[in-house]
């Protein structure tokens, strides 16, 4: 199969790092990335070659859209639009697959009806259209006319919809009403996670990497991409500067404030963790997943990827939800009640109660392997080329 995968992240890096594990669970299936956001510094597997619109993002409020490079918008849309019907037909892909898209991203229908219409049309050839789409939707004010149109643009452009989920922990029928009137088949491929460590990859390696001395307990500290969360990571540094911190003995910090975290934010917790006997603070670890494995706990955003991260390398957690909408919390809260993290309210920011926080899970076990389903990469190309061979597509035979 070739695939076009249709990637747009507006604030954070959940949506791309998602996808980076999805398509390159595909190989060796020929993947196109077509990505929309701010770059992201992490290396493309040998079959995935991506092609980059010109970047649009969002504010943190999710209201509104702008370019990236300052141009203007109208331009960058009408070049957008143009560069992605362009490449469907120099493609001319087997799957065009479509993460989040009706589900969300409204604001790209700009480019996205467009390329759906010209493949309804039969303009590129016999491609199959997928949706990709996360466990929980965000809530909306008005939800019978979202769940509507969601409903009319699924049953008009798409053949297929695979949910990177467990349904035992949550359908999508828990916050999507109208599951029901979905004409495409409707697949569950499980959470995607990060894959099992490498055997050559022990976590005294790691730790050795990250200068983290013998006998020391290891804190990763993270924000996503960084855009928000950084008042998370400021407690963990004020928590750690006070005197009584000395009683979790030696500790060190290693700080991951996400790529867009802004300048003056990034240079705030490098200074306030050179105070500290042990703290470094980064950007980006293209390894992360890795560093969590080794670590003794992690204290973090509740995104949907660092909470499977944290749940495939069996780390204590401690997770702050972002309020903007519900998504985080219920993901949060629920995994909480099955003892697999503990959730951080804004309160448990203050530095002295943050510090009462480490101290109780660090002086617990680690959390039990979970039997949440964390196959969702190999799941999804799975689902694909099982459900291509049965259309009949090119390179679909099931490995």
């Amino acid at each position: 199969m070739k695939i076009l995968f249709y990637c747009q992240h507006v604030l954070g890096l959940g949506h791309f790092m998602r996808s980076l594990e999805i398509v390159a669970a595909l190989a060796p299936d020929q993947v196109v990335l077509v990505s929309g956001g701010p770059p992201v510094p992490v290396p493309l597997p040998p079959h995935v070659r991506e092609v980059r619109l010109p970047a649009l993002e969002m504010d943190a409020d999710f209201t509104r859209l702008s370019a990236t490079d300052g141009g203007g918008l109208a331009d960058v849309k009408e070049r957008r639009r143009e560069i992605l019907l362009s490449l469907l037909d120099a493609e001319r892909p087997d799957v065009f697959f479509v993460e989040l898209y009706p589900f969300g991203r409204k604001a790209f229908e700009f480019e996205l009806v467009p390329a759906l219409s010209a493949i309804r049309e039969g303009r590129f050839g016999p491609v199959r259209v997928v949706c990709g789409l996360r466990d929980i939707l965000v809530e909306k004010k008005d939800q019978a006319a979202y769940e509507a149109r969601v409903i009319a643009r699924l049953n008009a452009f798409f053949d297929l919809v695979t949910i990177h989920a467990d349904p035992a922990l949550f359908p999508l029928s828990a916050t999507f009403s109208r599951t029901a009137d979905i004409d495409a088949p409707v697949r569950y491929s499980g959470y995607v996670a990060p894959p099992e460590a490498p055997a050559d990859l022990p976590a005294a390696a790691v730790r050795a990497r990250l200068g983290v001395p013998p006998g020391n307990r290891l804190l990763a500290a993270s924000a996503g991409g960084g855009r928000v969360g950084g008042e998370v990571l400021a407690a963990v540094v004020s928590a750690l500067a006070l005197p009584r911190a000395a009683g979790l003995g030696p500790i060190s910090l290693r700080v991951f404030s996400g790529p867009y975290a802004p300048q003056e934010e990034y240079a705030a917790l490098q200074a306030a963790a050179a105070t500290l006997p042990d703290a470094r603070v980064e950007r980006f670890a293209a390894d992360f997943p890795a560093i969590l494995r080794a670590a003794d706990l992690s204290v973090s955003l509740a995104g949907y990827n660092t909470v499977m991260a944290v749940l495939r390398a069996g780390v204590r957690a401690l997770v702050r939800p972002f309020d903007q909408n519900r998504e985080q919390r219920l993901r949060a809260s629920r995994l909480a009640e099955l003892g697999l993290l503990g959730v951080l309210e804004a309160a448990d920011l203050e530095p002295g109660r943050l510090l009462s926080r480490l101290d109780g899970i660090l002086a617990a076990p680690p959390p039990q392997r979970t039997a949440v389903r964390l196959d969702g990469a190999a799941g999804t190309a799975r689902i694909l080329r099982e459900w291509g061979m049965a259309a009949g597509m090119p390179g679909s035979k099931i490995p």
